[in-house]
């Protein structure tokens, strides 16, 4: 089965979900309200309107409400002001109650229906007397949600050790999987200070190449592997994956030696790969 979407987000470089246009005549960049599972929220179209098949979406859809108008973004400019307002007399109550807990952000739904707190902490922390302080001041529900440093890193922004700002504060709109294996894969220092980003997780941009640098080791010896050469025979003891090199240590005479992909492969020290 086939469905009409459109794909609307909600911060810069946040995730893209799928909502019903209905009747709508939805371009791409407009500023629409449409509900969703926090409540009546204002999204930017980023995605126009398509046809996807069913297993690309999350039954049921939600249907777009209408077109922001101009006093919808007056709304959505009074509540970005009001959550500065709620984030200093959050922080007050977070020193009245000596709570270990950082406040990072806060926003109001559009609808205004419930005002949410993202904090980083250490550890789990007791907040109910807080949540009852906070009600009491600005008479609406009160979401308190705890987020891991690599979130923080993408709400506050920053600059990443490349001079630009980061990934995930500008076009990422989800976190994958790191692995310090990629940085080994790409003969990478090492250095905790060299391959972490400021959130102090390895960075995201070791994933971009992975692929490529996965693909290009396939067709290459194992370090450490024993292979036949004219010389005689050799142990692998360096791969220079870019260019495709590989450093054999030889027994006979006792010597390092180089060779590119296709010299293995002429000599039949490898099987070429498809």
């Amino acid at each position: 089965m086939k469905y009409n979407i459109v794909g609307i987000r909600f911060k810069r470089a946040g995730k893209v979900y799928y909502f019903d246009p209905g009747q709508l005549a939805v371009p791409r960049d407009a500023r629409v309200i449409v509900e969703t599972t926090r409540g009546v929220e204002c999204g930017t179209v980023v995605i126009g309107q398509k046809t996807v098949d069913e297993e690309d979406v999350v039954l049921p859809l939600k249907k777009v409400i209408r077109i922001a108008t101009d006093s919808d973004a007056l709304q959505v400019r009074k509540n970005k002001k009001d959550a500065e307002q709620a984030m200093d007399i959050c922080l007050q109550k977070i020193y009245n109650h000596h709570l270990e807990m950082k406040l990072v952000d806060v926003e109001y739904t559009f609808d205004r229906n419930k005002i949410i707190f993202y904090f980083t902490a250490d550890g789990r922390v007791d907040f109910r007397e807080l949540v009852k302080d906070l009600a009491a001041v600005f008479k609406t529900r009160i979401e308190l949600r705890q987020i891991g440093v690599r979130d923080e890193a993408k709400m506050l922004g920053g600059i990443g050790p490349c001079g630009r700002m980061l990934c995930c504060s500008t076009f990422l709109g989800d976190f994958e999987p790191v692995s310090i294996k990629m940085a080994k894969d790409q003969n990478l220092s090492l250095n905790p200070a060299k391959i972490s980003g400021v959130c102090g997780r390895l960075m995201c941009c070791l994933k971009y190449e992975n692929d490529q640098y996965e693909s290009a080791k396939k067709a290459l010896p194992d370090l450490g592997e024993t292979i036949h050469v004219h010389y005689g025979q050799g142990k692998v003891v360096g791969l220079n994956i870019l260019e495709q090199l590989v450093q054999v240590e030889l027994k006979d005479p006792n010597r390092v030696v180089d060779f590119t992909l296709d010299e293995l492969v002429e000599e039949g020290a490898i099987s070429p790969t498809e």
